[in-house]
């Protein structure tokens, strides 16, 4: 089982096509290594916009891509995908996060119509996979790629950083730093429906308190320092897409915000819950 990690850029175009921005591909780069991690190859072209005229400045600045350099030497988006179909082959399509693959959907379907990648096969999230192994996964905080590698120990220039194949060597060496080929294989799906279904899900926020996807048992708070129930005080409010209400721990008499975020998500409802702004106990009702 080989391994293509890839990494895009991309511009922010609006189309008259679709009445919407879509962020338009303007770089593929690529590290393909087989299952040991030993390197096979590389992959880098530019993507001349069809959507798009002109690079934003931010975007020129962040990736150093002329727009000179973009047009006059940028094949188009089908001819990038089928010379990225090549080298590609079977391997397993890795991204750091889903923005990448999701992308990459996004202009396929604007190109082709097509909802669904045909070269991809099998792809495994990165991100999700170096979290867990460094145990550092949080819902609510993703781990971006600088600060992986500032994590593990591996230094990395910012001034070289977001040109597509560099990010991709980077992701590179977060992998072979945490790389372990029986946890890695249960990261690895197969692009099936379910896959698409999965991936295109919209994680909607509950900010209706009376939905009836809202657990009300879950609406409570364990004070951290006594480990009881803490008493409620308010009635919950809507802040900010997050339930909050007052609570007060019946032994410590600390009174807190208790804040609690519902999230819809696709294998079902999140809850987080967080003490917020704890005061000196109180001694008197």
């Amino acid at each position: 089982m080989d391994i293509v990690i890839l990494d895009l850029e991309w511009n922010g175009s609006y189309s008259k096509k679709v009445h919407h921005y879509v962020n338009e591909i303007i770089e593929f780069g690529a590290v393909k290594v087989d299952e040991s991690l030993n390197k096979l190859g590389e992959f880098s072209v530019l993507v001349k916009p069809e959507i798009g005229k002109k690079l934003s400045g931010h975007i020129a600045q962040l990736t150093h891509i002329s727009n000179e350099e973009l047009f006059n030497t940028g094949i188009g988006f089908l001819q990038a995908c089928e010379s990225f179909r090549s080298f590609c082959g079977d391997s397993v399509i890795l991204t750091w996060g889903t923005s990448d693959i999701l992308t990459l959907m996004d202009n396929y379907h604007y190109y082709t119509g097509d909802s669904e990648v045909k070269f991809l096969k099998k792809y495994c999230n990165l991100q999700e996979y170096c979290e867990y192994r460094l145990g550092v996964h949080n819902p609510a905080s993703q781990l971006g790629l600088m600060n992986c590698a500032e994590l593990i120990g591996i230094k990395s220039d910012e001034n070289e950083l977001h040109r597509a194949c560099t990010d991709a060597r980077l992701s590179l060496k977060c992998l072979k730093s945490t790389y372990d080929p029986e946890v890695f294989r249960e990261y690895v799906f197969d692009a099936d429906d379910e896959f698409y279904r999965k991936i295109t899900f919209k994680n909607k926020q509950i900010t209706d308190i009376n939905n009836p996807l809202v657990d009300k048992s879950q609406l409570y708070f364990i004070c951290d320092e006594c480990h009881i129930r803490a008493e409620q005080l308010t009635h919950f409010k809507v802040k900010n897409k997050n339930f909050v209400a007052r609570f007060r721990c019946p032994k410590c008499r600390k009174i807190f915000t208790g804040r609690i975020s519902m999230r819809l998500k696709f294998d079902g409802l999140s809850i987080q819950k967080k003490m917020l702004m704890a005061e000196p106990p109180v001694l008197e009702d």
